[in-house]
């Protein structure tokens, strides 16, 4: 029998708590130091391919949908469990995942370190119908080049290779080679008859450390292959997870049975521009390729395309999205396919909310909303970006500090810049549900304002440390220029002394 596979291949920096979240009682316990240098145990999920038929299926209990807007939580245990019960994979799709270790040719001083490997994978065959987006960063890794090569070539993928705590990118030697030597090691194990090119390889991690390819090759990629399941996206979600705090999956099920699921990881260096992003997306929907890629792009736009944790671009961003074809649309409405593109975006913005919630040192998501925008959607996304962008108004919010002045500057900043003809005069700028400003000036009259605004900042405040999303609370701001025709919703984080404790800490 031959497979297709999704593989991704992936190494955590950082585990802060031990998941016990099993689909069979076999486990493996991985102990390695977290980012701060302590001890940390991972138990990663153990089974072979003869368990793919495990209580999940027979339970049917995975085949729920996540909300547009996940719920609030009390404990890890329930947000993992919610995540469970609504982490049915599509038909044609199995998932495995495994762990190495290497040691890094720039930092042998380190030591040996962990690299897992996660397996999403197509049972029946390659597909052409596959979609993807890719890093815009003039700087990009080894795997966006051969990425972009296979999807300029139109030709089926059976495999996707995926890295992260390497990212491949200017690492000296042959970064291209070693991202096809990985590509090649899977074609060869699960026997693809369109070989490596088949394979699409994607990295993400330490920018400047060479792939450990070799190792990849020998160890992960065939353990990743024998734990294959067909239940469960689960365990991909949380296995790809590297300083994220916690694992990030959306899933939707069409009227006609066809079901759209999506993971992703990312915590840092997020501002994509298609953050460090990785999302992959799975569907069964029998959707023409010739339109696939248009409405990826669709969604990524009004998603991915709309957060910033630090505002830097990454080198590695991927988005991919590939249909086994197993339940057909109709092809005589345009119904149905109205329904996915709803879907793909619900899942899309839901994951890109999740990664700023999940972001490296968050204690504040904000969401901008910008509306009348004299320009185009595009403009109003920039202008959005640059607020949540904003130094000194990411530390305000930080601080609970309605600090509006720094509101207002951040968007006469990008005016001067970007609009110096425009009339501001009309603009209304709103906190949480009180206007702050309109007909040019303030609107702050009052101690009962200042504390309201405050308690707004306090009331959306979450644990930067915690390991799973409490609330959905944002920081709600809005730009109204009352004269144009664009919008855009844009969610950024915060900025607190734990993203840096975190990302000065990345490495050691």
């Amino acid at each position: 029998m031959k497979f297709t596979a999704i593989v991704l291949l992936c190494a955590s920096f950082t585990a802060k708590s031990t998941y016990s979240f099993a689909f069979t009682p076999k486990f493996t316990t991985i102990a390695f130091q977290n980012r701060h240098g302590e001890d940390a145990n991972y138990h990663s999920h153990s089974h072979s391919h003869s368990h793919s038929h495990s209580a999940l299926s027979m339970s049917g209990k995975y085949g729920k949908d996540t909300a547009a807007e996940l719920p609030p939580f009390e404990t890890l245990e329930e947000y993992t469990n919610y995540l469970m019960e609504a982490s049915a994979l599509p038909q044609g799709f199995s998932v495995g995942s495994a762990v190495g270790k290497f040691i890094p040719e720039e930092a042998p001083s380190m030591g040996s370190l962990p690299i897992k490997g996660t397996i999403i994978h197509l049972t029946d065959g390659p597909t052409d119908s596959w979609a993807a987006v890719f890093t815009q960063n003039k700087f990009p890794g080894s795997p966006i080049y051969v990425g972009r090569s296979r999807l300029s070539s139109g030709k089926p993928i059976q495999t996707i290779v995926i890295n992260n705590k390497v990212s491949n990118v200017c690492s000296g030697g042959d970064g291209i080679a070693n991202s096809e030597l990985v590509c090649e090691a899977v074609a060869s194990a699960l026997d693809l008859e369109g070989g490596a090119t088949s394979v699409l390889p994607s990295s993400t991690g330490v920018i400047g450390w060479r792939l450990p390819a070799k190792e990849l090759a020998e160890s992960v990629v065939p353990g990743a292959i024998k734990d294959l399941q067909s239940e469960s996206a689960f365990n991909a979600a949380r296995d790809i997870m590297t300083t994220d705090r916690y694992p990030k999956l959306r899933s939707k099920t069409l009227s006609n049975g066809a079901r759209i699921i999506g993971i992703a990881k990312g915590a840092g260096m997020i501002e994509p521009n298609m953050a460090t992003m990785l999302s992959y997306i799975m569907t069964d929907a029998d959707v023409p390729k010739d339109k696939l890629q248009s409405m990826l792009s669709e969604a990524v736009n009004v998603s991915f395309n709309s957060i910033s944790v630090d505002g830097d671009e990454s080198t590695s961003d991927t988005t991919v999205i590939l249909s086994s074809n197993k339940v057909q649309m109709n092809s005589d409405s345009d119904d149905d396919l109205k329904e996915f593109q709803a879907a793909l975006e619900e899942i899309s913005q839901g994951l890109a909310a999740d990664l700023v919630r999940n972001g490296e040192g968050t204690g504040h998501v904000m969401k901008v909303n910008v509306s009348n925008f004299p320009g185009t959607d595009h403009e109003a996304r920039r202008l959005g970006r640059h607020i949540v962008n904003s130094p000194l108004f990411k530390c305000a919010v930080s601080g609970n500090d309605p600090n509006t002045g720094r509101l207002a500057g951040a968007i006469g900043s990008f005016m001067g810049k970007f609009k110096p003809e425009e009339d501001l005069s009309e603009v209304v700028m709103t906190l949480g549900e009180r206007t702050i400003f309109s007909k040019g000036k303030f609107v702050l009259e009052g101690d009962d304002v200042e504390r309201e605004l405050s308690d707004h900042m306090m009331d959306a405040q979450q644990n930067e440390v915690e390991e799973f999303p409490s609330h959905q609370k944002c920081v709600m701001i809005g730009v109204d220029f009352m004269h144009g025709d664009a919008s855009a919703t844009v969610f950024g984080s915060d900025l607190t002394k734990e993203y840096v404790a975190v990302n000065a800490d990345y490495r050691s």
